[in-house]
């Protein structure tokens, strides 16, 4: 099996035609399965609890608290901590460090948002195509919580922040990759295991993190939410791979390793660093090389690795990947 990272598909890395949205064309079938017993226990309690945890975005949240968009911040208790060090102020003068730490939030923010809005369309997308009812039904609870998460992030975005940042290439390339495959399991493999594997560890990053209660309290509650998803993907994939041919493994490997290769750019900020004057090229080689933001995306991608290990498709070449890519530290991908 070669070990080079893949070739990306679709436009360049750093240009994405259309930024209005996606118009994504797939041909997928539909399979009904008229076998309504119960055989996957554990998957029928996820379900139940599912419905259980439902929140309201109206309610739940409280949302009379102000947000002054750029107003002063505290001092950050921990300054090495993600894109923020003494190191940063080369690029950025401290005296714009609160500036920047908004435009940040804004951007992790607006890509919460498009990815949400991702998940929303291919777990609809998983109702038709997996094969057994408990999944379709699982499927569309899911459907549900992604539909929360997408209002509850765009209120935030259209009422509170008021700025708004455009997907990055590499989240919006995923999604299409995802949107355009009709084999169910491999849009659980981009959707549950890398998008949300993702979203999980940097939403409960935010709810600890970011600058004001109400998007912490947002994303606390998508994080629990994302936890669940993820266990249905888990309980979906885990022993599915051990019958398939080399063939199709190696499908499978093709399309996780252009989707890492992806998503190890979706972290580089250039719009941040764009809009606060920063020259792209030098801000890009901060995030990519900085150790605090290196630490921040092993951190990010801890989940996915361990997923990957889980249903067994932790490949040589994807673990070669993670540690060229700065993803992840050869010990956290050792066999």
């Amino acid at each position: 099996m070669n070990d080079e990272s893949p070739e990306v598909n679709g436009p360049p890395i750093d240009q994405y035609p259309d930024l209005s949205g996606l118009d994504i064309q797939a041909m997928v079938g539909s399979v009904l399965n008229w076998d309504y017993s119960s055989k996957n226990e554990r998957l029928r309690t996820l379900y139940e609890r599912n419905k259980i945890a439902q929140w309201n975005v109206s309610t739940t949240i409280d949302w009379s608290i102000p947000v002054e968009f750029g107003s002063p911040l505290k001092v950050l208790e921990s300054p090495g901590k993600g894109p923020f060090s003494e190191a940063l102020a080369r690029l950025i003068p401290r005296d714009r460090w609160d500036t920047f730490r908004w435009e940040y939030q804004a951007w992790m923010v607006n890509q919460f948002l498009h990815g949400e809005q991702g998940a929303l369309v291919a777990t609809g997308r998983l109702t038709e195509t997996v094969p057994d009812v408990e999944s379709k039904l699982y499927a569309a609870v899911q459907v549900s919580d992604e539909a929360r998460h997408v209002e509850a992030y765009a209120r935030y975005v259209n009422e509170k922040l008021r700025v708004t940042y455009p997907i990055t290439p590499g989240l919006g390339s995923l999604l299409t990759n995802i949107l355009q495959e009709s084999r169910w399991d491999i849009v659980y493999l981009g959707m549950q295991v890398i998008v949300e594997g993702l979203a999980l560890v940097a939403t409960r990053i935010a709810s600890t993190s970011f600058n004001d209660p109400i998007v912490r309290d947002i994303s606390k509650y998508v994080a629990r939410d994302e936890a669940r998803h993820i266990a249905f993907g888990l309980l979906s994939l885990k022993g599915l791979y051990k019958d398939l041919t080399s063939a199709e493994l190696a499908d499978r490997d093709e399309f996780l390793a252009e989707a890492l290769l992806l998503m190890s750019r979706r972290f580089l900020l250039e719009d941040v660093w764009l809009k606060m004057g920063v020259p792209v090229a030098d801000g890009v080689d901060y995030a990519k090389n900085y150790p605090g933001m290196v630490a921040f995306r092993n951190l990010l991608f801890q989940k996915v690795v361990q997923i990957l290990r889980e249903v067994d498709l932790l490949t040589p070449r994807l673990r070669h990947l993670l540690v060229e890519q700065k993803l992840a530290t050869p010990r956290a991908v050792a066999a």
